[in-house]
């Protein structure tokens, strides 16, 4: 069985629904994860906000423009009658719930009903279109299998048990929604990070599949930025590890999180192009490719602390107390570089800036660069490996270079740059490392 999950893009509107309903076709009794259609998540985020501000009428006014968005869909997309009037009907309940959550107390519960409608009215209404096409379709709720437990995590016991009678039923396709789950206490929930990516990594493992696909509409991931750096191509495979370095600097490819059941159950996931459904995408997975760099990624915005002390000097405890100043204020640290007299740290957080700033005063003299940029270099960057460290630092020989972070793991040196060397960097790392490509 091979797991395919089509994003909002994928099924924002009635000609991409057909375009994916042909997609799975193709498939030997796949299991589709949909996402709402796109826009549709941040309307309702917003129709909450106005609930919770006490804001009936700018609910209602969104609610109205997003159930006449979906009525003008289905008009597109079903051929006959009978289909066409199932849709509105369903589509119709769906608003109507969502509307009625003007005329009570608002609180999180009724938040998280509402988000979920997303996502069950988008499986509706690709449920409708297959059987309208003659396929035999079952629709699994995802509120009937997928659950989290306690602490918020997936219950990877519970999904597996759950969803086994649903599979032991005989279906062409097996569909689901993503990202909607219910929490420990039975209330209608959501997986929050990765989303409907996690939905399809869980079920993969659950279900021991072949692969799972995410289907996005690009094509892979790439192994540069293409707006900084001219003739750019699509990485083919990455190792787990790397996809999760990746990821942290916004390419488009799975949350660390998200990858976790793949990559313990051993199930490759495949990135796909809805727009070119033949090219091959990005294959991730666990098996390594020795002595190879894969990509350059960058991450803007990012705020460089140096805290400089001649106490430090064999200084008990110094770093501890540092890092619970960065703790007590919620702010993660991206790189960090000692010496026997300070540390430098980096942080995309600066919410908390000032007041960080103010506490790490206490242990010494304090300078911050802002407008920072890290670039990371991702690829089989084991210490043994000859080479690889030189061409890095031999394309930054005319680049200011304010950090580096190397041995935190195999598959990473990072660099922070300013930003406005963020472009100069890319290409000439990109000429160092991939010119032989």
């Amino acid at each position: 069985m091979i797991v395919m999950k089509f994003g909002g893009t994928s099924v924002g509107s009635a000609a991409r629904i057909k375009q994916v309903a042909a997609l799975v076709r193709t498939q030997d009794h796949p299991f589709v994860v949909l996402s709402a259609m796109s826009g549709t998540t941040n309307s309702l985020v917003e129709i909450c906000g106005y609930l919770y501000n006490r804001n009936p009428d700018g609910a209602r006014e969104t609610i109205g423009r997003l159930e006449e968005k979906y009525l003008k869909t289905i008009q597109e997309l079903y051929a006959t009658e009978e289909s066409l009037s199932t849709a509105r009907e369903f589509i119709h309940s769906c608003f109507e719930g969502i509307s009625s959550a003007t005329r009570e107390l608002f609180g999180s519960l009724q938040e998280r009903m509402i988000l979920a409608q997303g996502e069950l009215i988008s499986t509706r209404m690709m449920e409708l279109y297959l059987k309208e096409q003659g396929v035999n379709v079952l629709l699994i709720p995802a509120l009937e299998f997928m659950r989290t437990d306690i602490h918020g995590e997936p219950d990877q016991d519970y999904i597996s048990t759950h969803l086994k009678p649903f599979l032991s039923r005989k279906a062409d396709i097996y569909l689901t929604q993503g990202y909607i789950c219910r929490n420990a206490h039975s209330e209608v929930d959501n997986l929050q990070r990765g989303g409907s990516d996690y939905t399809a990594s869980l079920i993969g493992a659950a279900t021991g599949a072949e692969e799972i696909q995410i289907w996005t509409d690009i094509d892979g991931m790439h192994n540069n930025d293409p707006r900084m750096v001219k003739g750019t191509s699509a990485v083919r495979h990455l190792h787990f590890e790397e996809a999760a370095e990746l990821a942290y600097f916004g390419a488009k490819i799975l949350h660390p999180t998200c990858i976790q059941p793949a990559k313990f159950a051993n199930i490759p996931v495949r990135l796909k192009n809805t727009m070119e459904p033949d090219a091959p995408g990005t294959l991730i997975d666990n098996r390594p490719d020795p002595g190879t760099i894969k990509a350059v990624a960058a991450k803007d915005n990012i705020t460089a602390i140096k805290i400089k002390s001649s106490r430090m000097l064999l200084a008990h405890g110094f770093l501890r107390k540092v890092f619970e100043i960065f703790e007590s204020y919620r702010t993660a640290i991206d790189m960090i570089c000692t010496s026997e007299v300070g540390v430098s740290v980096s942080v995309d957080d600066t919410r908390y800036l000032s007041e960080i700033v103010h506490d790490l005063k206490k242990y010494g003299t304090v300078t911050v660069d802002l407008d920072m940029c890290i670039v990371c270099v991702v690829g089989d960057m084991d210490w043994e490996n000859l080479g690889f460290e030189s061409r890095v630092m031999a394309a930054m020989e005319d680049i200011p270079v304010r950090m580096v972070s190397y041995g935190g793991s195999n598959y990473n040196i990072s660099l922070l740059v300013k930003g406005e060397d963020k472009a100069r960097t890319l290409q000439s790392l990109s000429r160092h490392l991939f010119a032989e490509c």
